[in-house]
């Protein structure tokens, strides 16, 4: 079945009254509409103040959040800050990622870099199959900080679909993050029209 783990989570998350996208190499593939390559996992990006939320709403969950690598319990009252932004969740075989994104009513903050921003609006897509994304010029931000393959399977894939406003978008990112020293950047130039 196509999406099948992207409709699982939405699925899962049916009933839950906060905002919530796809993130990481499944957000590409549903904005391609199309599975390019194979998942080892499933990332959802969801606003930082709605953290006790999401706990609240997976209560049956065990939830624990990454610090400097290491898997950590996280206790009720714990309210998680920067640079804290993955949860690891497990319940029942099933298993989903959490990062925490910087998102306040109109506009979102890249973490590593708060003079990157993006309006709301575009930052959370539809998709054809109603599950919405982390917009994928965020998405390939993300990636860019240590590249796999993955990734660059991933931005050769959202190159064939983003738009120029997306393309240019991304460059100056990328710019402002590594100034001239990133490979993609010559990649997207070359495909702003």
């Amino acid at each position: 079945m196509k999406f099948q783990e992207p409709k699982r989570i939405k699925k899962l998350l049916e009933q839950y009254t906060g905002t919530w996208m796809i993130a990481g190499g499944w957000a590409i593939d549903l904005y391609l509409d199309k599975e390019t390559r194979a998942h080892k996992d499933i990332e959802i990006a969801i606003p930082r103040k709605e953290q006790r939320k999401i706990k609240s709403y997976l209560k049956n969950w065990d939830l624990k959040f990454i610090k400097s690598g290491t898997a950590m319990n996280w206790n009720d009252d714990h309210y998680l800050e920067l640079p804290i932004h993955e949860i690891q969740g497990s319940h029942i075989g099933s298993e989903i990622e959490i990062l925490f994104n910087e998102i306040d009513s109109d506009q979102w903050t890249y973490r590593r870099n708060p003079e990157i921003v993006h309006t709301l609006e575009k930052t959370i897509q539809s998709t054809k199959s109603k599950i919405p994304i982390l917009c994928p010029e965020i998405v390939l931000l993300y990636k860019s900080k240590s590249i796999k393959e993955k990734d660059e399977k991933d931005l050769t894939s959202a190159l064939e679909k983003m738009n120029n406003d997306q393309l240019n978008w991304l460059k100056t990112a990328l710019l402002k993050t590594y100034a001239n020293d990133h490979p993609w950047i010559g990649i997207i130039e070359n495909e702003i029209v």
